[in-house]
């Protein structure tokens, strides 16, 4: 076991983040295979790399295999201007070496360049386990989103938040006392 994760800790060290292209395409199914991860149509990844292809990225290990992408946006005006995460997921198999963090760094650094006052993401609300995970991040839950996802159950989202360098007080994550409805959002 000690070998195995020695090695899987070396090609994570030697993997490669990069922008997402349209051959990845082709190849991140296995990645998305998990269940909490959102699957999206075609055209959704196309818009994505047309419109904001420097916040697209994939994690690439030396032997060429993905490992993990993150995919999301800047949006807003004026103090909401800010990033947005749509989706960041990991292949079972690269799980917690530290490569969703360093997607995350990478959108927060994105969106940090790009001036933005936070970065914002939805998560569902019994997904503990990234939930936990970002807040070890910095992020916090600034709202809930009432039936934010749809299903055979609906459920509801948390709104979580980080600020960024342009937000110096840190207004865009003070918590709002009562959950929103989906059509009351803004973005």
């Amino acid at each position: 076991k000690l070998i195995l994760l020695d090695s899987l800790l070396q090609e994570i060290e030697m993997s490669t983040l990069r922008q997402f292209t349209c051959d990845d395409l082709f190849r991140f199914n296995g990645i998305n295979l998990d269940p909490l991860t959102e699957m999206y149509g075609l055209s959704f990844y196309l818009q994505y790399m047309a419109r904001w292809p420097e916040y697209f990225m994939v994690a690439e290990s030396p032997s060429g295999d993905l490992m993990g992408y993150i995919m999301g946006k800047s949006e807003g005006q004026h103090d909401d201007w800010h990033g947005h995460v749509t989706a960041v997921t990991v292949g079972p198999e690269h799980r917690r070496l530290g490569l969703a963090n360093q997607l995350m760094e990478g959108l927060e650094e994105v969106s940090d360049s790009k001036n933005c006052y936070f970065v914002d993401l939805f998560v569902r609300v019994s997904n503990s386990i990234a939930i936990s995970f970002y807040r070890k991040l910095g992020y916090t839950v600034y709202r809930t989103v009432l039936q934010y996802y749809s299903g055979d159950q609906d459920e509801d989202a948390y709104d979580m938040r980080k600020a960024l360098t342009m937000d110096v007080n840190k207004r865009s994550v003070v918590p709002l006392d009562s959950p929103v409805h989906m059509e009351e959002l803004d973005y």
